[in-house]
């Protein structure tokens, strides 16, 4: 796909107007891929995973993820749509936990992420855009939109609570609670090539926090293979 191709399916994305109304701060950047190296974890996707490890320890110093700036203002977002973020945090505090135990290693894109993510202390999520229907948008849920995940190693489908902050496509849910699980359909895979980044970022510093990260994941993704095709988008700026 060209760099057009990826403008034109970020065009359609979107955020409503009723998410905003939780967060006025709210930025996305969408960052969509095409001609990806996918494949296993590998030495160049554990070394990013180290070098944010070693980052996050720095700044944690012992104290706990709540504490950081940035996964405050997640855990307000959180309870604004009713979540309780003790019982599910916010994609940057998941990952903050597992610092001292070490990150997981998935696979070379899903690290890649993770270590933007950590680096930059901003949610990042991956979708493989062979797995979407119709454009991403992220909006408030009525309650019956299917969430395909799993149980107990066994597929099921779930549902979102009415209200409820969630990204979709024309197929269902393709991530609960803002950025809290991803759906089975979508997710990445040692075999994508075509991917969905979308960064998440609030306060004051939103926009520019969002921009540094989308940067350092395009060179991150460019480093893999410099054929890379990038595009990116913001649907939503901040407002005052």
């Amino acid at each position: 796909m060209t760099t057009e191709g990826l403008d034109a399916l970020l065009a359609t994305a979107a955020v409503d107007p009723a998410v905003h109304e939780l967060r006025l701060d709210y930025v996305a950047l969408l960052v969509a891929a095409d001609g990806l190296p996918g494949g296993p974890s590998d030495e160049a996707s554990d070394g990013w995973l180290r070098e944010a490890e070693a980052a996050a320890a720095g700044r944690l110093a012992g104290s706990p993820p709540e504490e950081r700036p940035h996964v405050a203002l997640w855990r307000e977002a959180f309870r604004a749509f009713g979540a309780k973020p003790q019982r599910t945090k916010n994609s940057l505090e998941a990952l903050l936990r597992r610092v001292p135990d070490g990150l997981p290693r998935i696979n070379r894109l899903t690290d890649l992420y993770n270590s933007v993510s950590v680096l930059h202390e901003v949610p990042v999520g991956g979708e493989d855009l062979d797995g979407y229907v119709g454009p991403a948008r992220l909006v408030r849920a009525v309650g019956i939109e299917p969430f395909q995940t799993t149980a107990e190693s066994r597929p099921v489908v779930e549902h979102p609570d009415p209200g409820e902050v969630v990204w979709a496509d024309d197929a269902g849910v393709t991530c609960r609670r803002w950025n809290w699980r991803q759906c089975s359909r979508t997710q990445l895979s040692p075999t994508t090539t075509r991917a969905l980044f979308i960064i998440d970022a609030l306060g004051p510093d939103a926009l520019a926090t969002a921009t540094a990260a989308g940067d350092d994941l395009e060179a991150r993704l460019r480093a893999l293979d410099p054929a890379v095709e990038t595009s990116r988008r913001l649907p939503t700026a901040p407002r005052a």
